[in-house]
């Protein structure tokens, strides 16, 4: 099945890695930890958002591959921790009782 450009699709995909990734505080502004360049940043994040949309993209599309593509990553995620469960932060981003 050819892949198309779902606008929907894209936005969350890019939002995602953003909050998953990108503003990801742990070496954010320590030049001893970061060593990435903006531009090696970019390209990790444009790969990134690439292949998240891929993956949102069959979810929604062609779920055979979908499927295929989550028994790949579990094979390299078998003995990762399970998600700590805990409230996201929110560092710059205005909480819900300061929204109108």
């Amino acid at each position: 099945m050819k892949m198309t450009l779902d606008h929907t699709l894209a936005l969350e995909a890019k939002a995602i890695v953003a909050l998953a990734f990108r503003l990801w505080t742990v070496c954010s502004g320590n030049p001893a930890v970061s060593h990435i360049t903006d531009e090696e940043m970019k390209t990790i994040m444009k790969s990134a958002v690439d292949t998240l949309y891929r993956l949102l993209w069959q979810r929604e599309n062609d779920s055979k591959h979908y499927l295929e593509n989550l028994a790949l990553g579990e094979r390299y995620t078998a003995r990762w921790d399970d998600p700590e469960i805990k409230e996201p932060q929110r560092k710059g981003l205005p909480t819900e009782s300061q929204n109108p």
